[in-house]
């Protein structure tokens, strides 16, 4: 089977191609433009993916040896996400799909990164823990099969990669932050600076928000209304933030070790490319010698392979969506319990 994946949810145009169970290509077009200002454009996001849609298909049917009519099943990002960049990819598969009379399957966004350990040599084992970080979405769930998600602990206010990204930007850093910060708590000989971890009712759940005040109030306090922090400064201030931040994460996903029957971990999503965090998460598996699943960079950040991926996984459930399926505004579907 010949399965074609779409994902454009973001600032990422991303087609891939799965031929039985091998991943073929797995193309990402990145709208770097948006640096200019400092955060996604929604608009000018739609207009970027409608100009490399069909560039990047053609290349992936090059790079895969075959032709638009070997494609057996087309998938592509029904949600969540912006929703103008999401309907670019999300019609031209159902055009594909119309046009080639091939079936179409719609996949939730989170539940591609949630499954992209899949993609790897090395699977999770069901039941296993996942702990998805990126711009959007922080969640802490039990996965015990393709059917059926479990959710223990999300963010109560803002995800853990606009945390990052907030951040980088008070430190004048720039946008993507989550590069910036990780580049520059490297370069730190071991910070001083120690910022809370907030005390949450559910025991899963995350907050950044008190975090972020926190940097921002260590700002105002050390430097007052200038902008010119020392670069050794910034060093120790993007350590500490780092540090608490991942700390942050990696506490919840301890207590959930410790309190369900797990057969292997995994880390997905844009922040899991984050080194420290892999290092910390990898260790925790050591730790309780539970098999680490963390999918390689090219499957941490939005891509088109997990879409495929999940695609099939869908298909072989036995799951059929007609032409007239809408995307949908929320990450939570029938298989989150």
């Amino acid at each position: 089977m010949n399965i074609l994946g779409i994902e454009s949810s973001c600032d990422e145009t991303s087609v891939a191609i799965i031929s039985d169970d091998v991943l073929k290509t797995n193309l990402v077009s990145s709208q770097d433009f948006h640096k200019k200002f400092g955060g996604v454009v929604p608009e000018l996001s739609s207009r970027a993916h409608l100009q490399q849609i069909v560039p990047l298909l053609r290349l992936a049917l090059k790079e895969s040896k075959l032709e638009l009519n070997e494609i057996d099943l087309i998938s592509a990002t029904a949600g969540p996400g912006l929703i103008g960049a999401i309907l670019v990819g999300f019609i031209f598969g159902k055009g594909l799909s119309y046009s080639l009379k091939k079936p179409f399957i719609p996949v939730n966004h989170i539940e591609g990164h949630i499954y992209s350990g899949f993609l790897m040599k090395e699977k999770p084992e069901f039941p296993f823990l996942v702990l998805v970080v990126s711009g959007g979405h922080t969640l802490l769930l039990v996965v015990e099969s393709f059917s059926r998600i479990k959710k223990l602990g999300s963010t109560i206010d803002d995800a853990a990669g606009e945390a990052f990204d907030k951040v980088a930007k008070m430190l004048g850093l720039g946008y993507p932050g989550g590069p910036k910060i990780q580049e520059y708590a490297e370069k730190s000989n071991g910070s001083k600076i120690v910022f809370p971890i907030a005390q949450l009712k559910n025991e899963f759940d995350f907050s950044f928000s008190g975090l972020k005040t926190s940097v921002l109030r260590f700002i105002q306090k050390e430097y007052g209304e200038s902008s010119a922090i020392p670069e050794k400064e910034l060093f120790d201030i993007a350590e500490a933030f780092q540090k608490t931040a991942v700390k942050s994460l990696t506490r919840n996903v301890e207590r959930a070790i410790n309190k369900y029957q797990l057969n292997s971990i995994s880390l997905v999503g844009g922040v899991a490319a984050n080194s420290f965090l892999r290092d910390e998460f990898t260790l925790l598996g050591k730790k309780y010698n539970k098999k680490v699943v963390i999918p390689d960079l090219q499957f941490c950040g939005d891509n088109a392979a997990m879409i495929a991926n999940r695609a099939k996984n869908l298909f072989d459930l036995g799951e059929t969506f007609d032409l007239d399926y809408e995307p949908f505004p929320s990450f939570f579907s029938k298989y989150f319990q």
